[in-house]
């Protein structure tokens, strides 16, 4: 392009960037402006201000509409387009737009009224192609130096991605709400104090039988007649704590068509929290109550078959699409196919790998493929349950769900299990075998006091113990048989046990005397009072245990310790080398007597009850219900669970006794691979609680991986089990970080004595968020049976620091702990390199 040599000196259209610059030089004279000296001044004022604003501008001037535009503007036409465009004629650097500015200028232009347009669409010409381009614009009448409107100016700004973001966002919202009126189960939300009603789909008001006119109205004023039922308390104490509420098949009457229907609901309260504070609930509920209806029928008519059955949940999937995805399946569902939630969003083929599996797999094709249910009552198949293959007996159904088009998309299957009473009666007969041995062994004794009548029950070992059958007496005619000095103990230990504001617990050791031939017996006796429903005491059950011979026994034992550590002592003053070797016998030879001594501590206490006898006739008489009360039902439930928990209190003691003081340091373990195997076992247990576990990269050493396996699996599941909860008493998420590094042997804390000695040791801290607890117990928390919490506050026996603490000593190390109450506890471990 040529160009004239305009006079660069006008004030206007000095600076202004690249547009001023264009302007400056633009050759003017072949316009019908002509050279800048014959321009109006309203012109060159108007240049002024749009050259030099941060503002997008654009100017129509003159008969032609000649174009003018800023630095600000010029983004907008992009490139490879309109720019420069400078001095163009306004319909011919419009062209394609021009049937819609076009009337819009004249429109200014002859009535000198402004126009404004907010996310317009308009079109042109830009980046090598047509774009859709949003702009807010206004154009204004621009006047010459005559006073006549002599232009047009323009301010705009693009809004294409405010706009398309807009538009996103109402498609998204229209989704969402498409698929919260179309949902199948009942969603809606209340606010506030008083549960004023915020939203609620087809669903809730199809299960309320209410119009839409319910919202903004309070829950319990829509449904009165829930005031003062169970639900009422359920849906407020989710508002005052804050704590989910989820239950299934929940009975309520709800006024339908004028009248209180019964019915039956699956449903969940959420508390919905804005800066940690609840200020609604989001429900979310089914209608069950065809289900319930129909299972309850089916119960009536098989009420002598399936007594046991009836009252168990039912295991429910849903497999869709052809790959018959595992899209939903519930806990117990879940349960049986022993895989954990993991099997969820794979097709079952991936599930099902086993070869007796192909059964369970063909039946679910046939179904698919013909559209046909099929359904069986105690029918036989092969799977994998829980890890375990083998065959398993089931009432199941498999249902083809069909769309509008009448084609099978997915597969619902219902099940009940009816093998585990099988598996648990063989399970209970193996543990009763067992467990009637070792009562033979310790020779246990059991007896029952009725405090009613005061009636005495022996076994034949008690009859044999006291020398009478105390079946004709009552429990104050035995009293005499004790020895004197033991008989108000005796008596007062007994009451005490039987009053309501006790725990129920009797434990004694008392002296009888045989009536006839007069020796003398030391009997350890345990007892546990069970109580009825309003806290009176209805019996003393318990066992007892000759432990003459174990008290000359732990006399001698102890007697013998005491020697063997005099002697350890003296050799320890003969010795006076710094032989390393020897010390670290000598270690192992006091870690002996130790031993010794805890030998004795077990060998002095009785077995608590012949459990698995307990167990297999609580089972009989659950099998046999009919015949019992409700109360009495519950007394059995609460006697197998003790006998449970005292099960589980045997093995924890069975594992610690087998644990060798010797550890196998023929192979090298490494950590990482143990703690990994830990983890996978406690998967289920860290989904449930939604822990974090950590884990930085730890050495591989000699030693025991079977050991090590349980060092780590209780340190982790302690950690697990120990969780603190907030302020609003909701149990905060475990977080867990298992470190590593290498200490000095010289720079090993005060308090920390490793078996074996070396140069240096890898100390490895198991560190958690939980409860915490007091130091001052530091001392405590690593022997047999001792326990800083209440059972009924976390399960447990109080022997798994033992075995983590003895894992360690047989390994070389030592173990120690750091806490304070509420701030988490970290467990160190020191091994040697």
């Amino acid at each position: 392009m040529e160009t004239a040599a305009p006079d660069h000196n006008y004030p206007f259209w000095q600076g202004g960037g690249e547009m001023g610059e264009l302007t400056r030089n633009h050759d003017w004279s072949k316009t019908a402006l002509g050279t800048a000296d014959r321009w109006p001044q309203s012109l060159k004022t108007i240049l002024g201000i749009i050259l030099h604003s941060a503002f997008p501008m654009l100017l129509f001037w003159g008969e032609d509409l000649i174009c003018f535009y800023n630095d600000a503007f010029r983004p907008s036409l992009g490139e490879n387009g309109k720019h420069p465009g400078q001095g163009r004629k306004g319909h011919e650097m419009w062209a394609e737009i021009w049937d819609f500015i076009g009337p819009l200028i004249n429109q200014v232009m002859n009535t000198g009224e402004p126009v404004f347009f907010q996310n317009q669409l308009v079109p042109f010409y830009r980046n090598g192609q047509i774009e859709d381009i949003y702009w807010t614009f206004s154009y204004s009448p621009a006047y010459g130096d005559s006073g006549h409107i002599n232009g047009v100016f323009v301010t705009c700004t693009e809004t294409t991605s405010a706009v398309l973001n807009q538009q996103k966002l109402q498609v998204s919202e229209a989704r969402y709400r498409l698929i919260f009126e179309q949902a199948p189960v009942a969603i809606g939300t209340m606010r506030g104090e008083d549960l004023i009603i915020e939203t609620a789909n087809a669903k809730v008001l199809e299960i309320l039988d209410k119009p839409p006119s319910i919202i903004g109205q309070p829950w319990f004023q829509v449904l009165p007649e829930l005031v003062g039922e169970p639900a009422e308390t359920i849906i407020k104490n989710v508002y005052r704590t804050g704590v989910s509420f989820t239950v299934s098949e929940f009975g309520a009457l709800l006024r339908k068509n004028g009248k209180l229907v019964q019915g039956y609901y699956t449903f969940s309260y959420l508390p919905l929290t804005e800066n940690e504070v609840t200020t609604g609930i989001l429900q979310v509920a089914v209608e069950v109550t065809d289900q319930v209806v129909a299972r309850q029928k089916v119960a009536e008519s098989e009420a002598k078959l399936n007594a046991l059955i009836e009252q168990a949940p039912v295991a429910m999937a849903l497999f869709v699409g052809s790959d018959l995805v595992i899209e939903l399946a519930n806990e117990l569902m879940i349960n049986y196919f022993g895989k954990g939630r993991s099997i969820l969003g794979k097709p079952v083929r991936q599930v099902l790998t086993n070869p007796g599996d192909q059964f369970a797999l063909q039946l679910l094709d046939q179904v698919f493929t013909t559209g046909v249910a099929y359904e069986a009552k105690g029918a036989a198949a092969d799977l994998t349950i829980d890890g375990v293959f083998g065959r398993y007996y089931f009432d199941f159904s498999l249902k083809p769900l069909v769309n509008t088009a009448g084609e099978v998309y997915a597969i619902l299957e219902t099940a009940v299990e009816v093998t585990a009473q099988v598996l648990a009666r063989q399970q209970l007969e193996e543990t009763e075998a067992g467990l009637r041995g070792a009562v033979e062994m310790a020779q246990l004794g059991t007896w029952s006091i009725d405090v009613a009548t005061n009636g005495l029950t022996y076994s034949d070992r008690m009859i044999e113990w006291f020398g009478n059958d105390p079946g004709a007496h009552d429990y104050n005619q035995v009293i005499p048989i004790l020895l004197a000095e033991d008989q108000d103990r005796l008596a007062a230990a007994v009451a005490q046990a039987l009053l309501p504001e006790s725990d129920g617990i009797y434990e004694q050791t008392y002296t009888v005397i045989h009536p006839k031939t007069g020796q003398k017996r030391v009997l350890h006796a345990h007892g546990k009072t069970v109580f009825d429903a309003s806290g009176k005491a209805i019996r003393l059950n318990g066992t007892a245990r000759d432990i003459t011979l174990q008290r000359e026994l732990q006399t001698a034992l102890e007697h013998e310790v005491q020697q063997r550590t005099e002697e350890l002592a003296t050799a320890n003053k003969e010795l006076e080398a710094n032989n390393e070797e020897l010390e670290e016998a000598n270690r192992l030879l006091l870690r002996s007597n130790d031993n010794l001594q805890t030998f004795a501590y077990v060998a002095s206490h009785d077995l608590q009850e012949p459990l698995r006898k307990i167990q297999q006739f609580g089972n009989l008489l659950t099998a046999r219900q009919t015949s019992l009360s409700a109360d009495e039902l519950i007394y059995i439930e609460r006697m197998q669970s003790a006998a449970s928990r005292m099960a589980t209190l045997i093995r924890d003691l069975l594992n610690f006794s087998h644990l060798s003081t010797q550890r196998d340091a023929t192979r090298l373990v490494p950590l990482n691979e143990v703690v990994d195997d830990v983890l996978n076992t406690l998967e289920l247990v860290m989904d449930e609680t939604k822990a974090e576990v950590k884990v930085d990269p730890l050495p591989t050493i000699q030693g025991d991986a079977s050991q090590l396996a349980q060092l780590f699996q209780n340190l982790l599941g302690n950690a697990l089990k120990f969780r603190r909860s907030d302020r609003t008493g909701v149990p905060v998420d475990p977080i867990i970080r298992i470190t590593t590094e290498m200490v000095e042997g010289n720079e090993l804390p005060s308090g920390v004595k490793p078996t074996r000695t070396a140069k240096a040791y890898y100390r490895i801290n198991v560190i958690d968020n939980g409860v915490g607890f007091d130091e001052k117990y530091l001392d405590r928390i690593f022997q047999v049976f001792q326990r800083l919490h209440g059972k009924h506050e976390f399960s447990g026996t109080g022997i798994g620091l033992a075995i983590c603490e003895r894992v360690v000593v047989n390994h070389g190390g030592a173990i120690t702990a750091s806490s304070q109450p509420g701030q988490g506890a970290t467990f160190s471990i020191y091994l040697p390199v």
